[in-house]
């Protein structure tokens, strides 16, 4: 990145952080304004919120700061992220397990896909991040990775803008798609500004990429689907049927 490209890059990462939030934003609250979602639910469900919304808070205010030249600023508030990154882990993984028992999961995704795909899911966002973390040093790398993890992060909030009941069977891979487009985008950036796509780039498509074939491959598995239905057998979520279905 030459001294002539570098506000061009942060204006675009700082636009992009934006876009990202208010898919999110919009997504769940097209849900909730809609019906499809309710306030009452159990309390993890509001604390992932909380926690999940916050971090895209802190992505959207950091590429603000690096825009703004605050970079000060932008390194203390850096360690938020690397805490937040394993609460983010558990949380998810943990927020699964009760929505399986809860409500049966989405109606789109089988029992067992929808646990192991979110499972795989959350590791590829940890992973970019964690691995941004760790590359701040370098801030082509750093962002890149950081905005590949975001892109994970903004799915969910993605695919609720989405004609959902169309997709079954191939839900999670549209929304895959959907969602890797934040990525392409970058991409198509680095080709006009600088000529090639910087390879950190191709780490945000792979790690995604795995995670969805793994998590699908591991869920049509004999033993994943009965680990998921001994996991809702006897509660309200095993009164639907494992597979996808339309509602």
């Amino acid at each position: 990145m030459t001294n002539a490209t570098a506000p061009r890059e942060a204006l675009f990462f700082m636009v992009m952080a934006w876009i990202m939030a208010i898919a999110v934003a919009a997504g769940f609250g097209l849900n909730l304004a809609m019906g499809r979602s309710s306030l009452s639910v159990p309390l993890i469900y509001h604390i992932h919120a909380a926690v999940f919304f916050g971090w895209t808070l802190l992505y959207v205010v950091q590429n603000s700061l690096i825009y703004g030249q605050q970079i000060q600023l932008h390194r203390r508030l850096g360690k938020l992220t690397a805490l937040l990154i394993p609460v983010m882990l558990v949380l998810a993984i943990w927020l699964t397990l009760v929505t399986l028992r809860v409500l049966g999961g989405p109606p789109f995704f089988g029992q067992a896909e929808f646990l192991f795909v979110n499972i795989f899911h959350i590791l590829a966002f940890a992973i970019l991040a964690g691995w941004g973390v760790m590359r701040r040093g370098q801030t082509d790398w750093h962002r890149r990775l950081l905005f590949g993890a975001m892109a994970c992060v903004a799915a969910p909030g993605l695919a609720r803008l989405l004609p959902l009941p169309l997709t079954v069977p191939y839900t999670f891979i549209i929304i895959f798609i959907a969602a890797m487009v934040f990525p392409l985008i970058g991409m198509l950036a680095d080709k006009l500004w600088h000529g090639k796509v910087h390879p950190a780039w191709w780490w945000t498509l792979v790690l995604p990429a795995l995670a969805l074939v793994l998590g699908e491959v591991i869920a049509s598995t004999d033993w994943a689907l009965a680990f998921a239905a001994a996991h809702v057998e006897g509660t309200p979520g095993g009164l639907r049927p494992p597979g996808p279905f339309m509602p």
